[in-house]
Order: structure tokens, then C-alpha cells, then sequence
């Protein structure tokens, strides 16, 4: 075991996952969070067996399998005729091919999840309402009164401890916004599914949309490429950026305009992304998550690739000293991270093609046996921490 003890900046889904997969490993771990409660800005989250497999692994499943609802089908289909496009199957397919469920919740019930089984680990303690001044072990020690042989930065897309990593990442404006809200159970049009995940495809922009169980309605992400970002996180979609909306969905079929033009309350997110850079300072800090590397959600990853970023660092440090098993982490990860990222580039080119290439694209998925789609998905589905 190469240290015993952890100081975890961030108690997001990228910390608290950290703090188990430490705390099955032996290691115990002070987690600082500055928000005096925790709480998940947005609504829904997509959860592929890549992720499940370690919250399974965790204990944590059982908790989340009670609220969540596993879709029969992800589908792909036109926003022009809502025609489909493509079929994936998932339920109990996904159980079977992967070993583990995919599964749609409220982001809610993923944190409230990971954090009672954080409360219920002596190994865990939790700082809520705290702020710090640096991230060194020493100032961390001033917050937790114990001094870390790790700092974890599992902070976010704005991480404070990439101070302490020279040439770190850093974040920029993807040039992509989502707008982001629900819709009642008794309010939601036709074409949205009961039972599976669709992305509604067009130029330039696609809808994702699927039930969730906790709210009795759907969620739904409208993205689009080429806009505007305002400075901020998750604001308030006023009349201006309502239009922007419905001006990126010009020539949509009517339908999903009306849903789009009648949301209640919806979110406006400028969507940021990391560039190359370290993720650990080869002594005694490493960033995880978005802090490491955020992405565009053209996969739905980003939940999945911090779930697998804390097991893994876990698995590397309960292996190796310190120093190789950071490096090894860095390495692997980084690997793993840049093969999502290149597919949720190519998405994002298919989701968003034009003009021929929108004509190409339906007709190679329209000769795409569901086996076959299912193959493409081994890799990041299937892969299993330690193999």
C-alpha cells in the first residue's frame, strides 16, 4: 500500500466515488467541499455498465437500481420526421453482453447514493461549508487537522488544485451550448419515448431525451454547435436565449419545436472542455474528472469517466508507491480518456452532419444491424479496471 491516508478536494460524483474505492482499498480520506450542502445542478444522467460495473463493485448499485429506470432501447432518430434512424437494444441486452446495466436517473439519486454510503464508511469524513486557501498538504491539513500523503483534485472543469500540478490543463468554451430541462409525464408530446434513451439528430444540433422515475416526466438536452457562451454555469435561459434555441432548431419537425418552445424553466450551459496537460505533479497530487479532463457529453461519458477514474486510481495506489502509481494512472487514463473523447468527437460529426454527410450517415445507419452497433460499443462498455 503506498499511502494510508487522502484529502479529497470536491465532493462531486468524482470525489465521493474516490473516497469509496479508497476506503475498500484501506485508505481513509478527509473530503473538503465548499457548498455547505450537496446538491446536483441539472436533472438527468445516463449511466452505461463501464460505470455501473464499479459503483457494483462499490456497494452503491442496490441504492440506485431502486429509483433509476433501464431503458429497452437507445435510439437514434431524425429531427426533421422523427423517423428512426438506428436501434441499439439495452435492458436486459446490456446486462448480458456487458455484465452490467445501463441505467437513466436523476443526478440526484447518484450523489445522495454516494454520499450515504460515504457517511456510513468510518473510513470517510466529509467537510461540508469549507473553503481553502492553497491546496498543499499543509493547507489542507489547517481544514481537515490531519496532514494527507495525497491531495485528489476532484473539483471540477474550474479545479483549484490544478494550481498545484505545473502545466495542467485548462478549460475553454467548446463552442457548444446545451439547454437543459423536463417535462411532465402528463404534459410530454408523443414522440417522446416511455421506455428508452433517443437523440433526435440535425444539423448542426441534436436532442437527447428519456423518462426518469424521480420526477415522473423526461428529461431532456438540447445542444447545439456554433453559438454564443455567456461568462457563467447553468443560467437561467431568458428570452434571448430562448430564441437562440429555436433559431438552432430552425426547420425541425414541429413537434419537438413546440417542446422546445414551451419548456418550463429550462438551463442554459456553456459547455467547456480541458486541454492536453498533467494530471499529477509526480509527488503528491493528481487531478480526476473534469478537472483532469473535461469533455463534451457527446457520449455521455462524464459521470462514467470519473467513476473510472477514482477506481482506478485506487486499484494503482493499492498496487505501486507512490510516485510509478500515479504515473501509471496518468498513463492509462489518459489513454482511456483520449479514445472516448475521439468517439465523442466522431459523434458529434454524425450527429451534427449536413448536407450529404447527414444523407450518408442515415443510409450507413439504416444498413446497421443492432449486433453490429453493439460491437462498436465493446470497448467503452465492456472495459473492466485491472483487466
Amino acid at each position: 500500500m503506498s499511502i494510508t491516508h487522502a484529502t479529497i478536494v470536491g465532493a462531486g460524483v468524482a470525489g465521493l466515488t474516490t473516497a469509496l474505492s479508497f476506503a475498500a482499498k484501506g485508505i481513509s480520506s478527509d473530503i473538503i467541499e465548499q457548498a455547505p450542502q450537496l446538491g446536483e445542478v441539472g436533472a438527468g444522467l445516463q449511466l452505461s455498465p463501464n460505470a455501473t460495473r464499479v459503483l457494483s463493485a462499490l456497494g452503491v448499485l442496490p441504492d440506485i437500481e431502486k429509483h433509476w429506470l433501464e431503458p429497452r432501447t437507445i435510439r437514434l432518430a431524425s429531427g426533421r420526421d422523427l423517423k428512426s434512424l438506428a436501434n441499439l437494444p439495452a435492458g436486459s441486452f446490456a446486462r448480458e453482453r456487458w455484465g452490467a446495466p445501463y441505467g437513466v436517473l436523476h443526478r440526484s439519486t447518484l450523489q445522495q447514493a454516494l454520499l450515504r454510503a460515504v457517511l456510513n464508511q468510518p473510513l470517510c469524513k466529509l467537510h461540508l461549508g469549507r473553503r481553502i486557501d492553497g491546496v498543499g498538504a499543509e493547507a489542507l491539513a489547517h481544514v481537515t487537522g490531519r496532514r494527507p500523503d495525497l491531495v485528489v483534485g476532484a473539483d471540477g472543469a474550474w479545479s483549484v488544485a490544478r494550481d498545484a500540478v505545473p502545466d495542467s490543463p485548462t478549460v475553454s468554451f467548446s463552442g457548444n451550448i446545451a439547454w437543459r430541462f423536463t417535462v411532465s409525464s402528463a404534459a410530454a408530446p408523443g414522440f417522446l419515448s416511455r421506455s428508452g434513451v433517443t437523440a433526435h439528430l440535425g444539423p448542426r444540433a441534436h436532442l437527447v431525451s428519456y423518462p426518469l422515475n424521480e420526477i415522473d416526466g423526461f428529461n431532456l438536452v438540447a445542444i447545439a454547435a456554433g453559438t454564443r457562451s455567456d461568462e457563467g454555469w447553468a443560467l437561467q435561459a431568458d428570452a434571448t436565449r430562448r430564441a437562440m434555441l429555436l433559431d438552432q432548431f430552425a426547420g425541425w419537425h414541429r413537434d419537438i419545436r413546440t417542446v422546445l418552445a414551451d419548456a418550463d424553466n429550462p438551463t442554459f450551459w456553456p459547455l467547456y472542455q480541458a486541454s492536453e496537460g498533467r494530471w499529477q505533479n509526480g509527488s503528491d497530487t493528481v487531478l480526476i474528472g473534469d478537472a483532469a479532463h473535461a469533455m463534451m457529453p457527446f457520449s455521455a461519458q462524464g459521470a462514467a469517466m470519473a467513476i473510472e477514474d477514482a477506481f482506478s486510481l485506487a486499484h494503482h495506489l493499492s498496487k505501486d508507491a507512490l510516485p510509478p502509481a500515479l504515473a501509471r494512472f496518468e498513463m492509462e487514463r489518459k489513454a482511456r480518456a483520449a479514445r472516448v473523447k475521439a468517439r465523442g468527437d466522431f459523434n458529434r460529426f454524425a450527429y451534427h452532419a449536413r448536407g450529404p454527410f447527414r444523407i450518408g450517415r442515415d443510409i450507413v445507419l439504416s444498413l446497421r444491424a443492432p449486433e453490429s452497433l453493439a460491437a462498436d460499443l465493446d470497448w467503452l462498455y465492456g472495459h473492466r479496471i485491472g483487466d
